[in-house]
């Protein structure tokens, strides 16, 4: 594996596996990338029945604040998994979804690389 190879697999499963505790669906891939302090998680596909058909009728903004407020609520549980995983102490957290093609992105700050 590529520098950091364990340590990144380990971010993608793990955010992954969270998603789908937290969601009841999780993502059905995850690619994790690390840059000095930043990480980054991609998740492909994790939308909900219920945020697909919100989707449908058009209420993108909404599933959109809804993600950012399940941010808000699981964000300990997040940040500690990295914070595990890293060894490094997370100072940040943002999580953005876009719809076309359906992806969300986990964004960490740590208190110093990797």
């Amino acid at each position: 594996m590529s520098e950091h190879g364990e340590i990144r697999a380990a971010l993608s499963s793990t955010l992954a596996a969270l998603m789908a505790t937290h969601y009841g669906k999780g993502p059905t891939a995850a690619k994790s990338f690390l840059n000095d302090e930043y990480v980054l998680t991609v998740l492909e596909d994790g939308l909900t029945a219920n945020e697909k058909t919100l989707l449908e009728a058009g209420q993108e903004q909404l599933v959109r604040e809804y993600r950012l407020a399940f941010q808000r609520a699981v964000e300990a549980e997040f940040c500690s998994a990295v914070e595990r995983i890293t060894e490094r102490r997370v100072l940040t957290y943002h999580s953005q979804i876009v719809f076309d093609p359906p992806r969300s992105f986990e964004m960490f700050v740590l208190d110093r690389p990797v």
